[in-house]
């Protein structure tokens, strides 16, 4: 995949999931972040999982998302910061773990629910939206918008 603008892509497995993600993880750099949206069980950490494994992080097939840690940490080719702040209810719990200082580390950021927190993302930014196809012949179907900020 050449770099992010902005695309839409479907996938129809949790498979075509990760491997979207690891295409998008293949071109992030340092200082890159994603920001992440969409329902409970769209599929955000399959595509975070699959982002991992672009960066070059081990991860047996699987991550697991912060939900209650708010951040997890990994070592891949660059630092990966997974962030889920769908349990923040106050961007205060945020500062107390040092929330801005991780987009100065060298590293590439993904942050589910981000739409929860639209003052404390950075500018520049790629913002992805994962849907649920309604087709009931598509249950594991997926519409991934991708667009860089």
């Amino acid at each position: 995949m050449q770099e992010v603008k902005g695309e839409k892509y479907f996938t129809y497995s949790r498979e075509e999931t990760v491997e979207l993600g690891r295409k998008i993880g293949n071109s992030l750099k340092e200082g890159d972040t994603v920001c992440l949206n969409g329902d409970l069980g769209a599929g955000k950490t399959a595509l975070v999982s699959g982002i991992a494994e672009g960066l070059g992080v081990e991860t047996k097939g699987y991550i697991t998302s912060p939900t209650f840690t708010i951040v997890n940490e990994y070592m891949g080719r660059i630092p990966f910061f997974h962030f889920d702040v769908y349990r923040v209810y106050d961007p205060d719990e945020l500062f107390e773990i040092g929330f801005e200082e991780y987009f100065s580390r060298g590293g590439a950021v993904c942050i589910e629910w981000s739409n929860l927190i639209p003052d404390m993302l950075p500018q520049k930014r790629i913002e992805i939206e994962i849907y649920r196809l309604k087709d009931a012949n598509k249950e594991d179907g997926r519409e991934i918008s991708v667009r860089r900020l």
